[in-house]
């Protein structure tokens, strides 16, 4: 049950809370919102099951599996992809994790508290836009996970994830009864709940995917590693189903806090990766004017939160790698767990600073920092997921996926259910994200 719990924390994370409001807010609102949680269910959920079925069959991390189960020279190139994805997201996630450790630290000293959005807001812009604090906070946030995930699994990440998940779902709720009583929220909500198909395009399609499969964990080896350590008696389809439902609830949740406060605020939706770190402290600067002290407890609940979002995650992005080198370099954890932190860290420096001093450069129009997330997510998570959904479809025996999908025949997921899910692996998820991924090259 606790690997359960771990797996849950590396899906439910930062990017529920930091990407999902502002990826929606740049791509349709509540339609981008229909076109996710379609997603979510047709092509993430079944690359889901796919991922934990290679992790337990193989009982091997991320780079081993598929090799493990048939031999190959180019399931172990898919295993390398699998290696490297997770610490290529990691080397910009850290920056986030550090913005999101410099604005708790912000909360504790009463920074926000009867500030205007204009103030808000560039208290934000200067602290990413200077040079040495969001370096030192990235680096301290990614030695907090590093330390985390030294002690190992059972020890580190499951204790971690059994407690802050429960948490993160309390706050945010208290959060979207506050941000409802701000004048103009009632803007926001209907931005969600009001769906306008105009605003669909080919773009809210490639995005919705590539959120789903961020927000889940999927094509980044961290499930099928989390996958290797689920016991023989859990049902792996309530797992996978229990686990997207809960990621797509908390994202709902998180849009429901902040999009009534970005448009109480008067601030754009589409404002970028800043978002909630400029709607957030506005609420908290409007609850400092009733009550400073809720307003500061409120606050640092908050960002402790987020930080914990941000924790499970990178952890998750982290363990990938950690096994990799503990399994097939012979390394201890706690070596591997710090060379990670050297080598990502390093990369997250050059991240942070290019909304500093390396502003200016760009590529395709945009900067370091996101390219490196639009390459993640719109391109290196897409291909991975398509190759697990094109491997567990058509390379498995079909009897080994199910004796693994039904526990040897003894879970309800046996009959029509089987069979339903396996469709779904075989035919809808490669085909549709092969659709999405030649799309995003089209636009």
């Amino acid at each position: 049950m606790a690997v359960i719990f771990a797996m849950a924390g590396s899906a439910i994370g930062l990017g529920n809370i930091w990407r999902f409001p502002y990826i929606l807010g740049e791509h349709g609102g509540s339609a981008f919102l229909i076109v996710y949680i379609a997603a979510t269910l047709l092509l993430s959920l079944p690359v889901f099951v796919a991922e934990v079925t290679i992790g337990r069959r193989s009982r091997r991390s991320a780079y081993g599996a598929m090799a493990a189960l048939e031999s190959g020279r180019r399931w172990k190139i898919a295993g390398a992809l699998s290696v490297f994805i997770p610490l290529f997201i990691l080397c910009y996630y850290s920056v986030i994790g550090g913005w999101s450790l410099d604005f708790l630290f912000k909360s504790v000293t009463n920074q926000f508290i009867r500030q205007t959005s204009e103030e808000v807001t560039g208290l934000f812009g200067s602290f990413i836009t200077s040079t040495w604090e969001p370096i030192i906070m990235h680096l301290a946030f990614l030695a907090i996970c590093t330390a985390i995930i030294a002690k190992g699994v059972k020890s580190g990440i499951e204790k971690f994830s059994k407690y802050t998940i429960p948490v993160l779902f309390v706050l945010i709720v208290v959060m979207i009864v506050y941000s409802a009583t701000l004048p103009g929220s009632m803007d926001g909500f209907r931005y969600l709940l009001d769906p306008d198909f105009s605003q669909l395009d080919a773009k809210t399609f490639v995005y919705a995917l590539g959120q789903s499969f961020y927000s889940m964990s999927l094509g980044m080896g961290a499930i099928v590693t989390y996958g290797s350590y689920v016991k023989k008696k859990e049902n792996i389809v309530a797992t996978s189903v229990g686990t997207a439902i809960s990621d797509m609830l908390f994202a709902i949740l998180a849009g429901m806090a902040i999009m009534p406060a970005v448009f109480a605020a008067g601030m754009e939706p589409g404002a970028g990766p800043g978002l909630v770190f400029c709607s957030v402290p506005y609420i908290f600067s409007t609850m400092g004017a009733i009550s400073p002290i809720l307003s500061s407890l409120v606050a640092v609940l908050f960002f402790v939160a987020i930080l914990a979002a941000a924790a499970t995650s990178c952890i998750s992005l982290q363990e990938v790698g950690v096994s990799y080198f503990v399994e097939h370099r012979g390394m201890t954890r706690k070596k591997a767990a710090w060379l990670l932190f050297a080598i990502c860290g390093s990369l997250g420096v050059v991240c942070s600073l290019s909304f500093g001093p390396l502003s200016g450069v760009t590529l395709v129009g945009k900067n370091i920092f996101d390219l490196f997330d639009w390459f993640a997510s719109n391109v290196l998570l897409l291909t991975l997921g398509f190759i697990v959904a094109v491997f567990v479809g058509f390379v498995m025996k079909k009897e080994d996926v199910k004796d693994e999908i039904t526990n040897g025949g003894t879970n309800r997921a046996t009959g029509w259910i089987f069979e339903v899910v396996y469709f779904l692996i075989k035919w809808v998820a490669p085909i549709g994200i092969l659709g999405i991924f030649v799309t995003n090259f089209l636009i």
